[in-house]
């Protein structure tokens, strides 16, 4: 599939791999150490969910506008805060209808001494990550592939951190090639937090990289997903998922509070389905 981050702002896909994000971003920040950020398909950083791409799809209303209708219960009202805390500051520096991407999310996160890198081939969508960014000194736009950005750094000077892959799925072997470079990264950095991001529409390369990366010898995994139910008759993606490697020790727990709760408040279709599972959690 092509997904193209425009087009899809805001939608359930996204609301996943941000909120697990802005909690990843929050545990980080829970040492004084300064840490680093590698974003290597960072997109557009900030969206208009009034835009004529968003506006063509209409995904982000069954996104990030389903929270909004009304507080979740507590517990997951708690968990979701260093996301909505994002939301709303895009909102009130941008317009009611902005929506942050990963690398405003991340730089909305980052302390005085944390560094981003956000890395995007597409020029037209660099030059509004750059404006995204604007002249923040902590964070480093760069206009280059995203699997190039992964190798030329890491490890990363602060040793601590995390990667964000979240590629566009154009090409039909991209769960080989993002396993390959993920082993190939964690090779040299076997202590980063990598955060894997997939859409769900091939099962079996999604299986197929896990597989991959397990057979390499990666252990401390976990495997997050939703899926929303939507039907068949509506197109479109209708299930997301996260793999990480070396998450904070207290996500999976957090997870088995938040994914219940946006499987049934995102779903659109009367069987949504969640999954939270550490994978080798001790490797």
């Amino acid at each position: 599939m092509n997904y193209r981050h425009g087009f899809h702002a805001g939608n359930f896909a996204d609301v996943l791999k941000h909120v697990v994000l802005a909690r990843i971003l929050l545990h980080l920040a829970a040492k004084d150490k300064p840490y680093r950020l590698i974003d290597t398909h960072a997109g557009a950083g900030r969206y208009d969910l009034g835009s004529d791409e968003a506006l063509r799809t209409h995904e982000w209303r069954d996104g990030v506008a389903r929270l909004a209708q009304s507080p979740l219960a507590p517990a997951v009202e708690e968990l979701l805060a260093p996301w909505r805390e994002a939301v709303a500051a895009a909102r009130e520096a941008h317009g009611s209808s902005a929506y942050p991407g990963s690398p405003w999310i991340c730089r909305h996160a980052m302390r005085a001494e944390d560094r981003l890198i956000a890395a995007e081939l597409h020029d037209n969508t660099f030059r509004k990550l750059s404006e995204a960014l604007g002249r923040d000194r902590r964070c480093k736009a760069l206009e280059i592939d995203g699997w190039t950005a992964l190798r030329a750094n890491v490890p990363p000077k602060e040793r601590r951190g995390l990667v964000l892959i979240d590629p566009p799925f154009e090409e039909r072997d991209e769960f080989a090639t993002m396993a390959q470079a993920v082993i190939e990264a964690h090779r040299k950095w076997a202590s980063g937090i990598y955060a894997l991001w997939y859409p769900l529409k091939d099962r079996d390369g999604a299986e197929a990289m896990l597989d991959a990366l397990l057979e390499a010898g990666i252990g401390r995994l976990l495997r997050l997903e939703i899926e929303v139910d939507r039907p068949e008759a509506a197109g479109g993606l209708g299930a997301t998922g996260m793999l990480l490697i070396n998450p904070p020790w207290r996500l999976a727990e957090e997870a088995q509070i938040l994914l219940p709760a946006l499987a049934e408040r995102l779903a659109q279709g009367p069987r949504p389905r969640y999954r939270c599972e550490p994978i080798r959690p001790d490797g």
